[in-house]
């Protein structure tokens, strides 16, 4: 696999990376096995965060023994110097590392959020005494927003910016991705797959080649997942005029407004399956068969009669989806799907 340079922090990284969040519902074992397999193909850079679960124990266990071989980033989502403190103590335990490799601010998508973390007594301070102190070797950011992220990079604090990037959240390439660049920052791109909400990985895979300076993090949680990954760098393929005609269309079926299924909107107090319920459109438009869409979804879908709209989850969703009325629109929808002669 090769090598790419992740901007000032000069690491050289596989041009594909690791995200960590689907390892988080495997048994320990199968997670390590996962990841061992990721290393051995030739992955060199591992992405996770204190909030998902036990994946940093899992990747700090399997990667222990090849750890000067790897450049492991996790985030903190605390806003606090001291809660940031604490939450990167407990990443370099669970690490099994005495340094992290890039140490990422999480979630920043709003200028208050930015300028909180930025702000004496705020979560940057603790991430730069740590620096300092030789735990963290450099300092980038996340986010899902497009403007958050141009005035994050323009502020210079940062050596990295990770942002959601697909043939369907392409925007971040026609500005963001220039000025990063122009600065010299490596750009991390997560939801290759659109978290999931994509089914044609050749497509997705071959779309991001065209970035070779981006950095994809896809989530994998199989063998299978991983050799057919690396599979799309050992044989690289154009996108055909065919291939395009396929991506305007599920661009087209779609829309503009979708869940990027993040999680970031759960758990909801009122037990409701929020990505759930959000994915039936995408299901509809998979073209699977009616029955099968249907007993997928059903569970979920009966979730959502609890909704009381309290407008929590949309606070907390980067995206700023409206999601009660989403939820309402999906329901109806797959009400009238359910009973119509097809379904």
């Amino acid at each position: 696999m090769k090598s790419v340079r992740l901007g000032k922090t000069e690491f050289l990284v596989s041009e594909v990376g690791f995200g960590g969040i689907p390892i988080i519902p495997l048994g320990f074992e199968a997670a390590v096995s996962v990841i061992r397999h990721c290393f051995n193909r030739g992955i060199t850079f591992f992405d996770t965060a204190n909030m998902y679960g036990d994946s940093e124990k899992k990747i700090g266990h399997a990667l222990e023994t090849v750890r000067d071989k790897t450049i492991l980033a996790t985030k903190t989502l605390k806003r606090d110097a001291e809660g940031a403190a604490k939450h990167l103590a407990l990443s370099l335990e669970n690490l099994r590392t005495d340094c992290i490799d890039l140490y990422q601010l999480h979630n920043i998508s709003a200028k208050a959020e930015l300028k909180e973390v930025l702000a004496p007594g705020g979560a940057y301070e603790a991430v730069i005494r740590a620096r300092s102190e030789g735990k963290v070797k450099f300092i980038g950011f996340t986010s899902h927003d497009i403007v958050t992220s141009i005035e994050a990079c323009r502020s210079g604090y940062f050596s990295t910016v990770q942002i959601p990037f697909n043939f369907i959240e392409h925007d971040p390439a026609a500005e963001l991705f220039k000025i990063a660049g122009a600065l010299d920052m490596g750009i991390i791109a997560m939801k290759p797959l659109g978290g999931g909400l994509l089914d044609r990985a050749d497509l997705c895979f071959r779309f991001l080649q065209q970035y070779p300076h981006v950095v994809p993090i896809p989530g994998l949680s199989s063998l299978k997942e991983v050799d057919e990954v690396i599979g799309f760098y050992s044989s690289p393929k154009p996108l055909s005029e065919n291939d395009y005609e396929q991506i305007e269309r599920i661009r087209s079926e779609l829309g503009k407004v979708f869940c990027h299924r993040c999680g970031y909107c759960i758990p909801c107090e009122q037990k409701v399956d929020i990505p759930g319920v959000m994915i039936f459109r995408s299901m509809v438009a998979r073209r699977l068969a009616p029955s099968r869409v249907i007993q997928m979804v059903k569970p979920a879908m009966e979730s959502a009669e609890n909704c009381i709209e309290c407008g929590e989850c949309s606070e907390k969703c980067p995206y700023g989806l409206p999601i009660p009325e989403l939820l309402k629109e999906n329901l109806a929808l797959f009400k009238a799907y359910q009973d119509s002669p097809k379904g």
